[in-house]
């Protein structure tokens, strides 16, 4: 059956529900991303070589990415409100145990808190979406979505690190516990797991999102079956092997190497760099909506046309940037921006091979496979970057140097190939799947 409340126009709670979503998200970014433009104080403060400070971040990216399946089944039992709610809880305790740590193993578990809090905001927002609006929005609302929360990276790269150098750590990562707190307040206060029209409260529900149909949930082994049934579908793994290869590299460059690499690399002003940084999210921002509209006119060519060819362009420039003699000029710099910007647009046509292909009863369970994808490859990425530093002498701040950084680097090479190809592999599994592109849902 069909519900015409989830077919008409969304109404101002609606708005509401998805804006206090998003501006969790935006916080959540900001927690993970909290590291990006303090890597050499963080480096300092724990007295840290490359491979350690890689760790901070890998073990944060390994708790996110490992979440994401049990994140998902939960959002299938229990909904949006509680989840986002216990995450923003996780994160503030994890910025309070950073506020004070000043020994690698304290820090270590800072991140392990910040890891699972960040891994239960993103796909409870995409829950969001699917169950208080009409499926039709979906795609352009999933790209807004990670548009909006771009902005948290902004925060993190330029006011965070203004704030850190001006007062404290313990002050700079305090203030993000309290703003965590506010936000598991808000969010419980404001977010509901569906719109009020609907009176089943007494169950779980989920709504396909292609049809707008809601199916109730009565038996836990529709969770524990998810997982598997969500895996052998080959759409779920090409929109796996999609989030996987598309947004890692910029990941990987804005949450830690990248502010290293431009000032101790590059030789820019710290100032400079972080402009920089700024601009890998204005590109990313000013790609989501050209991205989002391309990947809904164009459901059988997204792989071919969108994904393969952003992961190429990422690719090249880096290549170019590793090759070229002596620091890259701006203009270069700029391009490598724009190529790591359109990864996270790119990525979210994962999450449109997901809501197409997957049953609304697995669609959280099926959206946090495809979110850990991306996550696996970026902490594979940092963790690469960090050891190949220290391999060559160069894994301490003082030691960092361009050459260095450009060997470091070309560790991503094998991540993109591996992806590429699973992408072309499953890509064809897909289409014999549903026989045919003409079978493509639009």
């Amino acid at each position: 059956m069909t519900t015409p409340a989830l077919l008409r126009s969304p109404g101002w709670r609606t708005w509401l529900v998805w804006g206090v979503g998003v501006a969790a998200y935006v916080v959540a970014i900001i927690n993970r991303s909290s590291l990006s433009s303090v890597g050499v104080d963080a480096a300092v403060r724990f007295d840290a070589d490359a491979s350690t400070l890689s760790m901070f971040a890998v073990i944060q990216l390994a708790v996110y990415g490992g979440m994401q399946v049990p994140i998902g089944l939960l959002l299938d039992r229990w909904g949006a409100r509680p989840i986002i709610a216990i995450g923003m809880i996780l994160m503030a305790a994890g910025q309070a145990v950073m506020a004070s740590a000043d020994a690698v193993g304290i820090g270590i578990l800072a991140r392990v808190l910040i890891g699972a809090g960040d891994a239960a905001v993103f796909p409870s927002v995409l829950r969001v979406v699917a169950t208080w609006f009409p499926s039709q929005r979906s795609p352009v609302l999933v790209q807004l979505t990670g548009i909006v929360g771009q902005f948290g990276q902004i925060i993190a790269v330029i006011p965070l690190a203004a704030l850190l150098h001006t007062t404290s750590w313990s002050i700079t990562f305090g203030s993000l516990a309290g703003l965590g707190v506010l936000f598991a307040v808000l969010t419980f206060a404001i977010i509901r797991n569906r719109p009020p029209e609907r009176r089943d409260d007494a169950v779980d529900t989920t709504v396909d999102t292609s049809t707008g149909a809601i199916r109730v949930v009565r038996s836990s082994a529709d969770l524990r079956e998810g997982f598997r049934a969500s895996w052998r579908h080959p759409a779920t793994r090409l929109a796996f092997w999609s989030h996987f290869t598309t947004p890692f590299a910029g990941t990987a460059f804005v949450l830690l190497w990248g502010f290293p690499f431009l000032t101790r690399g590059e030789g820019l002003p710290p100032a400079v760099a972080s402009v920089m940084l700024t601009a890998f999210v204005v590109f990313s921002i000013l790609c989501g909506p050209v991205i989002g509209a391309l990947s809904s006119r164009h459901p059988t060519r997204r792989s071919r046309w969108l994904v393969l060819p952003i992961i190429g362009f990422q690719a090249l420039t880096w290549l170019v940037v590793i090759l070229w003699p002596g620091p890259a000029p701006i203009g270069v710099l700029l391009v490598l921006m724009f190529a790591l910007g359109a990864g996270g647009p790119g990525s979210m046509i994962a999450f449109d091979h997901a809501r197409t292909f997957t049953p609304s009863h697995r669609l959280s369970t099926a959206t946090g496979i495809v979110n850990g994808g991306g996550f696996l490859a970026a902490l594979i990425a940092i963790l690469f970057i960090g050891i190949a530093m220290d391999v060559q002498g160069a894994g301490t701040p003082d030691a960092y140097s361009l050459n260095a950084f450009r060997i470091a680097f070309l560790t991503q090479v094998p991540l993109w190939l591996v992806g590429a190809t699973a992408i072309v592999v499953e890509r064809r599994r897909t289409i014999r799947h549903i026989g045919g592109t003409q079978n493509y849902p639009r």
